[in-house]
C-alpha cells in the first residue's frame, strides 16, 4: 500500500515537470487578507454594478490604507460562482438566489480594482461543497448537481454525498474531478488573477458511511489479488488526485499565476478531512504555497502559535514550496483562548509570521 501512494506521488511530480510554464514569484513578504463570500454580499438596494463597484472599490481602498498586498476574494463558495462560469451557476450571494441574472462580472471588477493598488488577487474556491443545511436555500436547475439529479442517467446520481446537513461532491468519481478541475482552469485562463486558493473543507468527517456506494465500487474494480487502500487512504488518494488535477489546471493555464492551499492548523483534523499534508508539503505538483490557519493564541495551553508555527515551518522543510501563516484577525480585541489573547498577539504573531513567507489574516470584515 505504501509502495502504491509514493508511487502515485512520483508520478505526479513526473508529470508536474512536463508543465511548460514558468509560475509568477510568490511575494516573501505576503501581506493577505481573506475577502469570504459574506463580506461580497449585496443588499436589495446594492445589486447592480454601480452597486457592486462602490462596495468593491471601499473594501479594496481599505486593504491598501493597511498595508494589504494580497487579496484572497472568495469566488465560488457552493458549486455556484462569482464570476461568469461555464460550468457553475450564478452565486446567491450577488442576486439573492441562486443562477440569478447578475448583469456584471464581480471577479473582474475586483481584480482590475486591485492591480490599480497593486494588490494581487488569488481566487478563493471551495471544491466540494454544494450547500449546508439552508445556505443556500434553493439551488439552481443549473447547478451540476440538480442536472444530474433531474436527467435521466442514474449512473451520474452517486456523484454527490450528504453528510449530517450538508451536500458534498464526491472525488473518487472521474467526472466530479473533471468539474472541478475545469472550473479552476476556466479561472486561470480567462481572469488576470494572480492565483488560485482552496481552503479547509475536503471530507467532512471521518464516517465510513456517506460514501461507501463508491468505496465498494472501488474495490470490485480492482484485478484479482490487489490488496485495496483502506477506506481513509483511498480518500486521501481521492484529494490528492484532484489537487494535484487543480494545480496542474492553474499552471498550464499560459498565465503567471499560482496554486495554494489553506488548511486546518491542527494536523490531526487534516488527517480527519483526509487532506494529505506531509505530500502537499513535500512533493511538487500539489501547490506553489500553504497557509495553515493557526487561529491560536500565543499562550493557548494545547497548541501554543510559535510551537505551532515552527512544526509547520520544518514541516515544509527545504523544499521550494512557499509557508505562509494564517492569522486570526477576528480575535483581535477578545479574551477567547481561555483569555490568552492579548491585545498585541496579532502583531506579535505578524512579526512572527517574518520566519515564514508572510501572513494572511482573517477576515476583511475585521480590519
Amino acid at each position: 500500500m505504501k509502495f502504491i501512494i509514493s508511487f502515485f506521488c512520483i508520478v505526479i511530480c513526473l508529470v508536474s515537470e512536463c508543465i511548460n510554464v514558468q509560475a509568477r514569484d510568490i511575494s516573501h513578504d505576503m501581506k493577505a487578507v481573506w475577502m469570504p463570500c459574506m463580506s461580497l454580499q449585496l443588499s436589495e438596494n446594492e445589486r447592480s454594478e454601480d452597486g457592486f463597484r462602490r462596495k468593491a472599490s471601499e473594501m479594496i481602498n481599505k486593504c491598501a490604507e493597511n498595508d494589504i498586498n494580497t487579496v484572497i476574494v472568495q469566488v465560488r463558495p457552493f458549486s455556484d460562482a462569482l464570476y461568469n462560469s461555464e460550468y457553475f451557476p450564478s452565486s446567491h450571494v450577488l442576486t439573492g438566489v441562486q443562477g440569478g441574472d447578475i448583469g456584471f462580472d464581480a471577479l473582474e471588477i475586483i481584480v482590475s480594482l486591485a492591480h490599480e493598488k497593486d494588490i494581487a488577487v488569488h481566487a478563493w474556491i471551495n471544491p466540494l461543497r454544494i450547500g449546508i443545511g439552508s445556505v443556500p436555500d434553493k439551488l439552481s436547475p443549473d447547478n451540476p448537481y440538480m442536472k444530474w439529479k433531474n436527467d435521466d442517467i442514474p449512473e451520474n446520481d452517486c456523484y454527490t454525498f450528504t453528510c449530517d446537513n450538508g451536500l458534498y461532491y464526491d472525488p473518487s468519481y472521474p467526472e466530479v474531478r473533471r468539474l472541478i478541475i475545469n472550473g479552476v482552469r476556466e479561472l486561470a485562463e480567462n481572469y488576470d488573477i494572480d492565483g488560485v486558493q482552496i481552503d479547509d473543507y475536503f471530507y467532512p468527517d471521518d464516517n465510513d458511511t456517506s460514501d461507501i456506494q463508491s468505496y465498494e465500487a472501488y474495490k470490485k474494480s480492482l484485478a484479482e489479488g490487489c490488496i485495496p487502500l483502506s477506506h481513509h487512504e483511498w480518500r486521501k488518494n481521492n484529494i490528492n488526485m484532484l489537487v494535484s488535477g487543480m494545480y496542474s489546471a492553474v499552471h498550464s493555464s499560459g498565465k503567471n499565476a499560482v496554486f495554494g492551499i489553506s488548511p486546518q492548523g491542527n494536523f490531526d483534523n487534516d488527517e480527519i478531512l483526509c487532506a494529505d499534508i506531509k505530500s502537499w508539503c513535500r512533493f511538487r505538483g500539489y501547490a506553489d504555497y500553504i497557509c495553515p490557519q493557526l487561529y491560536v493564541s500565543n499562550e493557548h495551553p494545547i497548541f501554543p502559535f510559535e510551537s505551532l508555527a515552527d512544526e509547520w515551518k520544518s514541516f515544509v522543510g527545504e523544499s521550494d514550496i512557499r509557508l505562509y501563516y494564517g492569522l486570526a484577525l477576528y480575535k483581535l480585541g477578545t479574551d477567547a483562548d481561555g483569555g490568552t489573547w492579548r491585545p498585541d498577539t496579532t502583531e506579535k504573531q505578524k512579526k512572527y509570521s517574518e520566519k515564514a513567507d508572510g501572513y494572511m489574516l482573517y477576515s476583511y470584515d475585521y480590519l
